[in-house]
């Protein structure tokens, strides 16, 4: 029997290690791109920036202090930090040394982080004293929890935050300066990341990544867009959020540059694209919605090479009026779920024949559509998505039940073929063209049920845009005795005169079938959203109903 001996790129001494395959663990991606770009910078958050080999040395130097605090590989370590460059050294230091890591929304409140942070059992906490602080009537329920490490400058006069009965407290400085430790083996199959969704129904979902899901999706990703070490790439989604990690991995991939952004008003992006030339930038469509509102001065617009969209449908109003407003850049179409990282996306060629489009498969990524009787459908069919292939998640954290229902084998399998690997079944409805391009629906479980049609909340979403009335819009059906379910759309004006309610329905009422028609519309200054950037559905349901 031969044994190869796997990992011999990477070294946690302190010293650059070279590189000579493609990188197969997710802190190869920092190691690789270290040792062809050492001097281009990586990553920058307000004025300061590190290069590619300081990035590295940090990564090898926090990994080894990780290795310490965890009492064996694969433990977990929570970062809830807002992004600078300790965030994302610690996403990368965890894989480095053998441990996953879980990113932690840094919008969450305190009884969710400790939700979060007990469920997986974790035994490392990297946060802020701002943020430790407002942990400190939950922590307690948190009995994993064997350290907390804390970034910023530790305080000269002694004082400070104080850590929960058993818990070591241990500073940044502290962590980096421990002594080398040796490397633990890891393989891409092991875990390298747990991503929580937002919980929108029941408890929040930990979506198990091995580490070979992640660096596929960055090199399926950069295969279509394709990013290189000259682009410069906007941060703006959190690291939480599959799309969010996708900016770190793709970018790290080819050396590109990372530009950090927590986001606050809208008129940051521009002022930021214009300060760093930035190349690239991906939203979701309600993040899309208020940053296209502001001013865009020449400068912000000028380097723009391509700007994508995840996190659901652009409204065909809005996809106008970016290629308006960037006429240079490619415009990018993206589908995807935490469970698959990216699913499908639209050559930008393909714009104009199909804008309504969320594409074909990402490349290594076999898309099914299945119909209701488990078969493939055929073009005009509408069915379920199901992604096979590298991206497929592990399934759900400490969730046997929740990964049954969504992880299952794609149909088609070979006869006679014991074991089969494993598809995820999105929930999403698509429709296929007789060309193999997708269309989205809808979800299967926010399908609209009315006057004996079932109706796409996101088709009457789009119609209320289309009207120019709105600037948000989200709709969903209410049980109707008569009708099974009476369509309610709630929405926020666009801040044109007049009554919105009455323009709205006359709009639409030209616009789309009768039975499609809202039967009632509710104005909001705001729409709440999840963490993720998202409409929160169920926040706004719950505001309207009750």
């Amino acid at each position: 029997m031969v044994i190869v001996e796997h990992g011999k790129g990477t070294n946690m001494t302190g010293g650059m290690a070279m590189m000579t395959r493609a990188p197969v663990l997710l802190h190869e991606l920092v190691e690789g791109s270290a040792g062809v770009h050492p001097d281009r910078p990586a990553v920058t958050h307000q004025d300061r920036t590190l290069s590619y080999s300081e990035l590295w040395d940090a990564v090898q130097a926090a990994g080894s202090g990780l290795t310490a605090l965890a009492t064996g590989p694969r433990s977990r370590v929570a970062v809830y930090l807002d992004k600078r460059p300790e965030t994302v050294i610690a996403l990368f230091a965890a894989s480095a040394a053998a441990l996953v890591v879980v990113p932690v929304n840094p919008v969450l409140r305190a009884r969710q982080v400790a939700y979060i942070i007990g469920d997986c059992t974790c035994e490392v906490l990297v946060t802020t004293p701002e943020r430790l602080a407002t942990l400190g009537d939950v922590l307690p329920q948190c009995p994993s929890l064997g350290s907390i490490v804390l970034t910023g400058p530790r305080p000269s006069d002694g004082a400070g935050p104080v850590a929960p009965e058993g818990v070591d407290l241990l500073w940044w400085d502290d962590l980096t300066a421990a002594q080398a430790a040796p490397v633990r083996p890891s393989i891409d199959l092991d875990v390298a990341a747990i991503l929580y969704t937002s919980g929108s129904t029941g408890s929040p979902k930990g979506v198990v990544l091995s580490h070979r899901n992640v660096v596929a999706g960055a090199q399926s990703v950069n295969a279509y867009l394709p990013n290189t070490c000259e682009d410069v790439i906007l941060a703006a989604l959190p690291f939480s959020f599959d799309a969010g990690l996708s900016q770190l991995t793709t970018g790290f991939l080819v050396g590109a540059h990372v530009v950090l952004l927590n986001y606050l008003r809208p008129v940051d992006v521009p002022r930021l694209c214009a300060r760093h030339g930035v190349t690239a930038l991906t939203c979701v469509p309600p993040l899309w919605i208020q940053i296209a509102d502001v001013a865009w001065p020449d400068e912000a617009r000028a380097s723009l090479r391509y700007f994508a969209n995840t996190g659901g449908r652009m409204p065909r109003t809005m996809l106008d009026s970016l290629r308006a407003l960037f006429p240079q850049a490619s415009p990018y179409l993206m589908y995807g779920l935490t469970e698959s990282f990216r699913s499908t996306y639209l050559d930008p060629r393909e714009i104009d024949r199909r804008p309504d489009s969320i594409g074909r498969a990402i490349p290594n990524a076999e898309i099914v559509v299945v119909g209701a009787d488990g078969q493939p459908c055929g073009p005009g069919e509408t069915g379920e998505l199901v992604h096979r292939g590298a991206l497929v998640s592990l399934g759900y954290w400490n969730d046997p039940e929740r990964t049954a229902v969504r992880f299952r084998p794609a149909p088609g399998a070979l006869d006679g073929q014991t074991l089969t690997d494993m598809a995820v079944w999105s929930g999403d409805l698509v429709r296929l063209d007789d060309q193999g391009y997708l269309y989205f629906v809808g979800r299967n479980d926010e399908m609209i049920k009315t006057s004996g049609y079932r109706v796409s909340p996101t088709e009457i979403e789009e119609a209320a845009y289309a009207t120019g009335v709105v600037r948000d819009a989200v709709a969903f059906g209410v049980p109707d005795d008569v009708l099974g379910h009476r369509i309610l759309l709630v929405v926020s004006a666009n801040g044109s005169t007049g009554d919105p309610v009455a323009e709205v329905l006359a709009r639409m009422r030209t616009m789309v079938p009768l039975y499609m028609v809202p039967s009632e519309v509710v104005v909001r200054d705001e729409l709440p959203r999840s963490p993720n950037g998202k409409f929160d559905r169920t926040a706004i349901r719950e505001d309207v109903l009750t």
